[in-house]
């Protein structure tokens, strides 16, 4: 049998309480789509209720790691499984329900004329709902320091809501990627702009988790300010454009000739 064309990749660590909500989103808004859960032994049981809901239809899929790795390993787990399997589309998106499943077919729609696309909360129609003032400000700020200091002209380069080609999977080095936190969206979204591939930005509606803890920590942040600042202090890139798409926010990205 031919794989079927989605995986949507969704990393899990103590998700129990919100993990069949997302995953019944997910195989509402795209029926088609498999999804991949890929779960870092989570102490309160998430891999099990991943197991049983696998039993429970085949769309479902679920990768067990042996513990806590960070975010980064366990997508390129994800990637490499997907891609081993052969789909052709493979997307990421948090457990935790701050990425609404209904935006995820805008999101597929958009590799029409991309590469790869990120769901963005910091362009015209996205936002964010019932967050804190604080983390809206650092998310904000932190996005304002990638682009200055990378050139990297999204606007929100940390958000894990995306979809990839494989073609472009494929063309990245997914062994160079050694971020672990939500600097692996800013390493990821990098990787894609240096080779050339076009990005599009999807603006969407970001909901504060209603389950759970945020994995948020000062550990975190300064794995990202470190790896970003070392990353602006070796790169040589002409300066970027952006060129506005035609519909509800979208915005498409591409390179200047050098």
């Amino acid at each position: 049998m031919n794989p079927p064309a989605t995986c949507v990749c969704i990393p899990t660590y103590e998700e129990r309480e919100s993990l069949p909500r997302t995953l019944d989103g997910v195989l509402r808004a795209v029926p088609d789509a498999h999804v991949l859960v890929i779960d870092d032994n989570s102490p309160d049981g998430t891999g099990e209720l991943a197991d049983r809901l696998a039993a429970e239809d085949p769309r479902v899929h679920v990768l067990h790691r042996p513990g806590k790795a960070g975010l980064g390993p366990a997508y390129i787990a994800g990637f490499r499984w997907a891609l081993a399997q052969g789909f052709d589309v493979v997307a990421q998106m948090d457990a935790d329900g701050s990425h609404r499943p209904e935006d995820l077919p805008r999101l597929l729609a958009g590799l029409a004329r991309a590469d790869a696309v990120l769901g963005s909360r910091w362009v015209p129609g996205g936002a964010v709902a019932d967050w804190p003032r604080s983390r809206e400000l650092l998310s904000r700020g932190a996005n304002r320091y990638v682009r200055a200091a990378l050139r990297l002209p999204v606007g929100d380069a940390t958000g894990g809501f995306r979809a990839f080609r494989r073609h472009t999977l494929e063309r990245l080095d997914l062994d160079a990627v050694q971020s672990q936190g939500y600097c692996f969206q800013i390493d990821m979204a990098r990787q894609v702009w240096s080779r050339g591939l076009r990005l599009v930005e999807v603006p969407i509606l970001f909901v504060n988790r209603e389950f759970g803890a945020s994995k948020m920590s000062s550990r975190i942040i300064r794995e990202a300010l470190v790896r970003v600042t070392a990353w602006s202090l070796s790169s040589r890139r002409p300066a970027p454009a952006v060129r506005p798409a035609s519909t509800g926010g979208e915005r498409l990205v591409h390179r200047v000739a050098a």
